[in-house]
């Protein structure tokens, strides 16, 4: 698995969750399907109008998010840039010619109402629920940087073996000290709930 990979998985499901933060600092979601990919990069539209686009102009981020029928997870994390001019047109007659159906909704020359975005600096994380354990690994592309989560098991361990005992996806190992296998780690906790010298710590 691989960034190009996963955005290409992005494509095969088509709509999209995009998700953005309004003025008085409340989650927003939408399903977007005008998207066209790159390699390494994407592009959207969307209404000048719209909330959206001011959210998305306002904070300059954006975080997708989009569900396989093989239940892998895909998020991407990234900076948006609002595209103009001559940029702006032809990226936005490439996404009309992939997505026929905009035509329907934007017909002749009122698709000149939309604005189109660009992201090329991203985390994308990738989260495969239908293996076991499962998988989860993390890329970027272009500029793009990866915020280390889930859980680590500090040198304050005692090697008691009750977070290995209670992992649902047997992701630990022994040792001194033990080691979660971040990879196969579902982020729930579990471990450091069950540590009885709390010697495990959020990354």
């Amino acid at each position: 698995m691989d960034a190009a990979t996963c955005l290409k998985k992005l494509g095969y499901v088509g709509t999209l969750a995009f998700a953005t933060v309004d003025e008085s600092g409340n989650p927003q979601v939408r399903n977007v399907s005008a998207i066209h990919y790159e390699e390494d990069s994407l592009y959207f539209y969307t209404a000048q109008g719209k909330n959206f686009c001011k959210e998305l102009k306002a904070t300059k981020k954006v975080q997708i998010l989009g569900l396989t029928m093989y239940k892998e997870m895909i998020r991407l994390s990234g900076d948006v840039i609002y595209l103009e001019g001559e940029e702006s047109i032809k990226w936005r007659d490439v996404i009309f010619n992939e997505q026929p159906y905009l035509e329907n909704v934007y017909p002749g020359d009122t698709k000149d109402i939309g604005a189109i975005f660009m992201i090329k600096d991203a985390e994308i994380e990738y989260f495969n629920l239908s293996v076991y354990p499962i998988f989860r690994e993390s890329y970027t592309i272009g500029d793009g940087r990866i915020t280390p989560k889930g859980f680590e098991i500090t040198d304050s361990c005692i090697s008691c073996g009750k977070c290995k005992q209670g992992c649902p996806q047997k992701a630990i190992d022994a040792g001194t000290p033990y080691h979660i296998r971040q990879e196969n780690c579902l982020h729930c906790g579990r471990c450091e709930v069950n540590c009885p010298v709390q010697a495990i710590i959020k990354r």
